[in-house]
């Protein structure tokens, strides 16, 4: 059967993919601890701290730095997971869906896992730095340097997250709870990242937070596809494996991917990508990412949720209504793929 030959080639037993019973996701849940943290960032000096008179405009503020909001469970497995969140959005992604279902921080914790969630620099709880804005408010600096920043509108998003091929046409047997979607609209922020360096700060961060946890598979999502790429790029201790969920760009395949030596790499698509213009050519790139690593001895896998008989998965598959059954899986990937 194609759906048993495809899990015994990516060498995920069919035990590990049913390995969270329904007894983890019901009932209380038991943690060891919680809290929150936040890792990189700097102090820096500016003229531009306040526009409003009873503050000075001069004085010292902290930027780039990136909020993480943890917990873990009793009897934690060795390896812990970090959730990095896509394009206009924060790490709510990860939290309980539009329509109230358990999300994947909460599942990982009841497998075992040490979870970890985070909000990208400049977006969420890791502050932006609007010291531009006022400097051009207060006429210091002309217009033209105003810093790049953007929403993303309803309707744009619902093609972008291939609810659609279009608004409101719906894919058949797409599994996103578009009766919720008045709920998931709240979840979208401005995005800053287009005023940030490249690499965004968040990306030495993430590797400073997966060497303060003693290892991590970092799972990212669309424009933070890259992300643990460049981490691991920057400096690969501590990080376990790199799962990248529909990423808006994979490494060239003509890079060196030396970097990546002892690393597994799990590339994870929805459905409908080849109906998607913005989502069938970054598909094809990863492909030959894939290819490319395997052949300079990288373990890499792209795998498609459909080839696995779960079809209808949208781009926000960890909210989609058998997001806990693509949980699952995922799960029994990494137990398969991480020692330890």
């Amino acid at each position: 059967m194609k759906y048993l030959g495809l899990m015994a080639t990516l060498g995920v037993s069919i035990s590990l993919f049913g390995c969270a019973s329904n007894k983890t996701e019901t009932g209380p849940m038991t943690i060891a601890k919680q809290g929150s943290f936040f890792v990189g960032g700097k102090n820096i000096k500016s003229n531009s701290v306040s526009n409003l008179p009873i503050y000075s405009s001069s004085g010292t503020i902290a930027v780039d730095q990136v909020y993480v909001h943890y917990q873990k469970p009793t009897n934690a497995k060795n390896t812990s997971v970090v959730l990095i969140h896509g394009c206009c959005l924060t790490g709510k992604t990860w939290e309980s869906t539009p329509d109230g279902r358990m999300g994947w921080d909460e599942l990982f914790v009841r497998n075992g896992f040490s979870t970890y969630v985070v909000d990208q620099a400049s977006r969420g709880r890791s502050a932006v730095d609007t010291s531009t804005l006022i400097a051009v408010k207060s006429g210091r600096l002309p217009s033209k340097q105003l810093p790049m920043v953007n929403n993303v509108s309803q309707e744009d998003a619902w093609e972008v997250f291939r609810f659609g091929p279009k608004y409101p046409e719906v894919y058949p047997g797409m599994q996103f709870p578009l009766d919720a979607q008045a709920e998931f609209w709240k979840q979208m922020v401005p995005d800053w990242i287009r005023a940030l360096p490249t690499p965004t700060p968040t990306v030495p961060a993430l590797s400073e937070l997966a060497q303060k946890i003693n290892g991590a598979v970092l799972i990212s999502h669309s424009q933070s596809g890259i992300f643990p790429f460049q981490t691991a790029k920057l400096n690969p201790a501590g990080i376990r494996a790199i799962v990248s969920i529909e990423p808006g760009a994979c490494p060239a395949a003509d890079e060196d991917l030396s970097y990546l030596k002892g690393i597994p790499v799990l590339v994870l698509w929805g459905d409908y990508v080849n109906k998607s213009p913005r989502w069938e050519p970054r598909l094809k790139a990863c492909k030959e990412f894939v290819e490319a690593a395997n052949k300079a001895g990288i373990k890499a896998q792209n795998v498609m949720l459909s080839d696995l008989g779960m079809t209808g998965a949208s781009h926000m598959l960890m909210q989609d209504k058998n997001s806990i059954l693509i949980g699952k899986w995922l799960i029994g990937w990494i137990n398969q793929n991480v020692k330890g």
